[in-house]
């Protein structure tokens, strides 16, 4: 997971509380640098809107809808996670099937057709 510059120092359950209502948004390939970086050469596959709490008490993501049905064709490379007002960033996420941040149901996307997020895994608290 890569935060965005203005959660780059924020704990996990402040990163949680910002999500709140806000968008996963699951694009092709072509992972930007960082989270602060726009999003240039990758198309947008699905957008999934979290709930408001964003997470559960067992610490599992909660969705508004989950499956969603894709907008786009092609093979998700990384989620980027946004506040809800839709324009903040708070982080980057890896996806696809190995070690991974967020893993889907599907490998692919195709237009219409439903794809669910089955895990997203945030960073564990720092322990000192």
């Amino acid at each position: 997971m890569k935060l965005a510059q203005a959660f780059a120092a924020a704990a996990p359950d402040e990163i949680k509380s910002a999500l709140s209502g806000g968008k996963l948004v699951i694009y092709s390939v072509a992972r930007p640098s960082d989270a602060d970086a726009r999003v240039e050469r990758s198309g947008v596959l699905a957008t999934f809107t979290f709930a408001a709490p964003a997470f559960n008490g067992d610490g599992s993501s909660a969705f508004e809808n989950n499956p969603v049905k894709a907008t786009g064709v092609g093979t998700p490379g990384f989620a980027r996670a946004f506040q809800a007002d839709g324009t903040t960033v708070v982080a980057d996420f890896s996806v696809g099937p190995g070690n991974c941040e967020v893993k889907l149901s599907e490998v692919s996307t195709t237009p219409d057709y439903p794809i669910s997020v089955t895990r997203l895994a945030l960073p564990l608290p720092v322990v000192a």
